[in-house]
C-alpha cells in the first residue's frame, strides 16, 4: 500500500464549506501557531495562565491597567462592572499581594439657599465665594464641588466644577473665575444666591429665564443640567439657544411644544444642586499648639476636620485607565454623578482616587497623547452637556490646565462627520479616533493649533470603544461588519475566514464588552466578543497571527487584558470567575488540565466515486518543551463520510504519545482500519501540564472500490 502525508493548510477557516476546506481547520480550540520558514503550518497548544491576583474581585473586571512609579514599584490597577450599587477601582501595591480599594466617592445635594442652613455668599472685590453648607460638613481640600444649576450672587454666575477650600466643618470657599480660568472678582457684596427661574406663557414655546447678572448674549448657549418642568413643558436636560437678551436678568429660550399653562417655577425647586466629589488626603502628623505657622492648625485656625465627609463609591459599567507618569488616570463610564477625569499617585499616600477639578465633567473616553504629554478626551463636553463628537485636551506636560490661552497647548477640536466618536488610542507615531462611520488620525503641529486632524477613511467604523489597538507598527480594529489594519498604505480590510464566527453570532445588545488582546510575544492580536446566548459576556475569541497572516477561534471569556507590561506577560480578566489571571505561565489553566483541540475540513485521498481504506496513520508531533520530558498524550480520531451532508463515522480516539514501548496501536501510531470518500481529523489533549506541537501527518491507504 503506498504512503501520502497530509499537510494542514494556513489557519482556520470556518466561512468555507468542509469539503472546500480540505486539508484545512475548520474548527479549534486553545491553539496558536509556530512559525516554520518553510511556510508549512505547526499548530501548537496555546500557553496557559496563573491567577495573578489570588481572591475574586467584586464584580468583573472591565478594565486593566500596568504601570510602574518613579520609585520602580510596579502596580496594576483594575476597574470593575457596578455590584450592590456601586463599582471598584484598585491598585496592587509592592506586588500583587497588597490590593487596596481607591474607588473615588461622590454625593449630591440640594441646597437650600437661605443663609441659615445653606447660601452662597461674596465680598466685592473678591473672587473667593463662600458657601455655607450644613448638611455636607467636614469639606477638605482634597475635595471638589460640581455645581449643576446656575447660581447667581455678587454680579457672579458660578456653574461647574470648582476646588474647595476648607474653612470650618460646615464653610468653605471656591475661586470665581472668567472663561478663561482668571479669577474673577465679585462686584458686591451679597448672599445667600439665586437659581435661575423659567416662565411660560400659554400657547408659546417662548420661556423667558430669570438669571441676575446672566452675561449671555444673543445665540450663546445656555445648558441645563437638571430638567425643569414649568407650565406643561419639560425641558430635559441639554443645551438650549439663548433666542433674545431681555436684559441683564433676563434672557429667552425656546421649548419643543407650546405652553399649556402660565407659570413661573425655579429650576431645582429653587435649591442649588451641588456634586461632591471626594479625595482622601494621606495621613498627617499632629498639628496642635506648637505645630505648623503662627495661625495655622486647630489652634487659631480651621485644620482638618476630624471627620473628612465622605461619599458614596462611584458606579459605572466601563473605565478608561492609563498613566500620566507615575499618576494613575482613571475615568468611569456612566457615572451616577458625572463621568469625569480621577487622578491618583503611589507616592501620595492617598487612598482614593480623587477628580481632576478643571478637566472636562463629561467624557466617553481618554487617551495619554505622544510625543507631548497630553491627555485627550473624547466625547467630552465645554458646559457639563456632552457632544459626543468634542475633543478636548489638557496643557503639556500638566493636566490641571484645560484652559486653552495663547501661553498654553490645551485646546479643543469637534469633529465635523458622524454622530459620535466610538475610541481613540494613541497610535504609532499619531493619535487614532474612530467614528461609527470613519477613522481620523491626529497630528501633533505644535502651537498655534497644537493638533491636526484629518479624515484616513470612511465606511470603517469602529464598532465598541475597546476593540482597536496597535500591534508591531500596525492598528488593527473590528468595525460593525468588518475587520481593518491601518498600515503605510492606508486601511485595509482583513482577510477574514472566521467572519461567520465574528459577526454572525455577535451579541449586538452587548458589544460595549468587547476587548482587543495583543499578545505581541506571539505575535497575535485577538478579539474577546459576546455571543448570541452567552449569557451577556464575551464568550468567543478571534485571534489573528500577523506575522503569518492565520486565524484561530475558540472559547475563552476575558473581559480586560493588557499585553506584556513592566508587570510581566499578558494579564487578562475572567468575568465568569471574577478572577485576574497572567497568560504564558504554564502549560495548563490555573492549575487545572487545558483543553486543546482543532479539526480539520473533509479531505479526500483518492479522486471521483473511489473509496480508500486507512490501515496506518503515523502523527507527527513534538510531546513536550523544549529539552523537557515528552510526555503529553494526544487523542486523534479519524473522521470519515461519504456525502458532505452526512453523518461522520468515527475510528478512535487513538491515544498518541511519545512512548515507543506502548503496545500498538496506542503509540507512535495506530490502525484505525476507516474506509470512506470524505476524511478528516480531530486533534485533542487534555493532560495536565503538557505541551504539543503538530507537524506533517502520514497514513497508509488503498482504493476500496467504488461508490454504487
Amino acid at each position: 500500500m503506498p504512503h501520502a502525508a497530509v499537510e494542514l493548510a494556513d489557519g482556520v477557516n470556518v466561512n468555507r464549506t468542509p469539503v472546500l476546506n480540505q486539508y484545512g481547520i475548520s474548527a479549534s480550540q486553545l491553539i496558536r501557531y509556530q512559525f516554520d520558514n518553510s511556510g508549512q503550518p505547526m499548530v501548537q497548544k496555546l500557553g496557559g495562565w496563573t491567577k495573578y491576583l489570588s481572591a475574586p474581585t467584586p464584580a468583573p473586571v472591565r478594565a486593566l491597567w500596568g504601570w510602574e512609579d518613579t520609585n520602580a514599584v510596579t502596580h496594576l490597577a483594575y476597574g470593575t462592572d457596578s455590584y450592590s450599587g456601586r463599582t471598584s477601582l484598585a491598585v496592587t501595591l509592592n506586588g500583587p499581594s497588597n490590593v487596596i480599594d481607591i474607588t473615588p466617592t461622590t454625593s449630591t445635594e440640594d441646597l437650600t439657599l437661605n443663609g441659615a442652613i445653606g447660601g452662597f455668599s461674596t465680598t466685592a472685590g473678591s473672587p473667593l465665594v463662600t458657601i455655607l453648607d450644613t448638611v455636607k460638613t467636614g469639606l477638605t481640600n482634597f475635595d471638589s464641588v460640581y455645581i449643576q444649576t446656575h447660581v447667581s450672587v455678587g454680579g457672579l454666575i458660578l456653574f461647574g466644577q470648582y476646588p474647595i477650600q476648607q474653612v470650618d466643618a460646615t464653610h468653605y470657599q471656591i475661586t470665581a473665575v472668567d472663561i478663561l480660568g482668571n479669577p474673577l472678582p465679585a462686584a458686591t457684596t451679597d448672599a445667600p444666591g439665586v437659581v435661575a427661574t423659567f416662565t411660560t406663557t400659554v400657547g408659546s414655546p417662548a420661556i423667558v429665564v430669570t438669571l441676575p447678572n446672566h452675561g449671555y448674549v444673543a445665540g450663546n448657549t445656555y445648558p441645563i443640567l437638571v430638567p425643569v418642568n414649568v407650565g406643561g413643558l419639560t425641558l430635559p436636560a441639554g443645551n438650549y439657544i439663548v433666542q433674545a437678551v431681555l436684559s441683564t436678568s433676563t434672557f429667552r429660550i425656546l421649548a419643543l411644544n407650546q405652553a399649556t399653562a402660565a407659570a413661573t417655577v425655579s429650576i431645582n425647586g429653587g435649591k442649588a444642586r451641588l456634586g461632591y466629589s471626594f479625595g482622601i488626603g494621606p495621613v498627617l502628623p499632629p498639628t496642635g499648639f506648637g505645630q505648623g505657622g503662627f495661625g495655622q492648625g486647630p489652634f487659631g485656625g480651621a485644620g482638618s476636620p476630624a471627620n473628612p465627609a465622605t461619599g458614596t463609591p462611584i458606579n459605572a459599567t466601563d473605565w478608561t485607565l492609563d498613566n500620566f507618569g507615575e499618576v494613575l488616570l482613571s475615568c468611569p463610564i456612566n457615572g451616577t454623578l458625572n463621568q469625569p477625569i480621577y487622578q491618583w499617585d503611589p507616592l501620595s499616600g492617598s487612598p482614593q482616587a480623587a477628580v481632576i477639578p478643571t478637566a472636562p465633567t463629561v467624557n466617553d473616553g481618554f487617551f495619554v497623547a505622544m510625543p507631548q504629554r497630553q491627555i485627550i478626551c473624547w466625547g467630552s463636553t465645554d458646559n457639563g452637556i456632552q457632544d459626543p463628537l468634542l475633543v478636548r485636551w489638557c496643557d503639556v506636560n500638566n493636566f490641571n490646565q484645560w484652559n486653552d490661552l495663547p501661553t498654553n497647548e490645551a485646546g479643543k477640536f469637534r469633529l465635523p462627520r458622524g454622530s459620535k466618536i466610538v475610541g481613540g488610542i494613541q497610535g504609532p507615531q499619531q493619535g487614532l479616533l474612530w467614528t461609527d462611520l470613519s477613522i481620523w488620525s491626529m497630528q501633533y503641529v505644535n502651537l498655534p493649533g497644537v493638533w491636526g486632524f484629518n479624515e484616513i477613511a470612511t465606511g470603517c467604523g469602529l464598532i465598541s470603544r475597546k476593540a482597536a489597538a496597535a500591534a508591531n507598527g500596525v492598528v488593527y480594529w473590528m468595525g460593525p461588519t468588518q475587520l481593518y489594519s491601518l498600515t503605510s498604505e492606508g486601511v485595509q480590510p482583513l482577510s477574514c475566514p472566521v467572519w461567520d464566527v465574528a459577526f454572525q453570532d455577535l451579541d449586538l445588545t452587548n458589544i460595549s464588552k468587547i476587548r482587543v488582546a495583543v499578545n505581541s510575544r506571539f505575535n497575535e492580536i485577538a478579539w474577546h466578543i459576546p455571543t448570541i446566548g452567552g449569557g451577556g459576556e464575551n464568550t468567543t475569541y478571534l485571534k489573528y497571527n500577523y506575522a503569518l497572516g492565520w486565524w484561530d477561534v475558540g472559547l475563552l471569556s476575558r473581559s480586560a487584558w493588557i499585553d506584556q507590561s513592566v508587570l510581566g506577560p499578558p494579564i487578562g480578566a475572567d468575568p465568569n470567575k471574577k478572577l485576574i489571571y497572567q497568560h504564558e505561565t504554564s502549560n495548563d489553566a490555573d492549575g487545572m488540565a487545558m483543553v486543546s483541540s482543532f479539526a480539520t475540513g473533509d479531505f479526500t485521498l483518492a479522486e471521483g466515486d473511489e473509496f480508500t481504506f486507512m490501515d496506518e496513520f503515523w502523527p507527527d508531533a513534538r510531546y513536550g518543551d523544549y529539552n523537557q520530558p515528552q510526555n503529553a498524550t494526544l487523542q486523534i480520531a479519524i473522521l470519515t463520510r461519504d456525502f458532505p451532508d452526512e453523518q461522520q463515522r468515527t475510528y478512535g480516539p487513538y491515544l498518541a504519545t511519545n512512548n515507543a514501548t506502548t503496545p500498538k496501536p496506542n503509540s507512535r501510531w495506530f490502525n484505525p482500519r476507516a474506509r470512506g470518500r470524505l476524511f478528516s481529523l480531530q486533534v485533542q489533549s487534555s493532560d495536565i501540564g503538557s505541551f504539543w506541537r503538530m507537524g506533517r501527518f502520514r497514513y497508509r491507504g488503498s482504493p476500496a472500490g467504488r461508490y454504487g
